[in-house]
């Protein structure tokens, strides 16, 4: 299957890939953006493939039931209950102490729609669960998907924040006014 996808992505679409997840890195938070198109979730899916590393998402824990609860478990889903008032950066933590590999993809937009700012959980989870952040871009414009060496979140959030965004410079995204 997996050169199934390797033909699919690098031939048929002509996208090519620029760096890696190191697969000793077992626990992270990959932030893929722009996230401008239910698209986004195909190429995710298929990098995923081709690099071999096991990658997961959250998602409410309604679509973990049945008749496709098994298929979003598949392509590495975990259930999160969404009821409010509830601490979610931690309980999100507290999944990475409970598995030996989580690597945890996240829109920092949280939306495909336009938005004037991230929204900042990717970075309070990272912090919590004391793991490293990996930025991804989905850049339409020049067919590629770049990943950035592991950023450690330090205490001086805005200046990480500036240091994060500025690796998305220039990326453009399928619907390029949603960016």
């Amino acid at each position: 299957m997996r050169y199934l996808y390797r033909f699919i992505f690098f031939r048929l679409m002509g996208w090519k890939l620029i760096g890696t997840i190191d697969p000793a890195l077992k626990k992270c938070v990959v932030i893929v953006a722009p996230h401008t198109s239910w698209f986004d979730f195909l190429i995710g899916l298929m990098v995923r493939r081709i690099l071999r590393r096991e990658i997961n998402f959250l998602a409410k824990k309604e679509l973990f039931r049945p008749p496709f609860g098994w298929y979003f478990r598949w392509v590495g889903g975990t259930p999160l209950d969404r009821t409010p008032n509830q601490k979610k950066v931690d309980a999100i933590a507290e999944i990475f102490e409970q598995k030996e590999v989580f690597r945890l993809a996240m829109s920092p937009e949280g939306t495909r729609k336009k938005t004037e700012r991230w929204k900042t959980g990717f970075y309070y989870i990272a912090k919590a669960a004391n793991v490293p952040v990996i930025r991804v871009a989905f850049d339409y414009a020049k067919k590629q998907v770049t990943f950035s060496e592991p950023f450690y979140p330090t205490d001086d959030v805005e200046e990480d924040l500036r240091k994060i965004l500025k690796f998305y410079d220039g990326v453009q995204g399928k619907v390029a006014e949603n960016f």
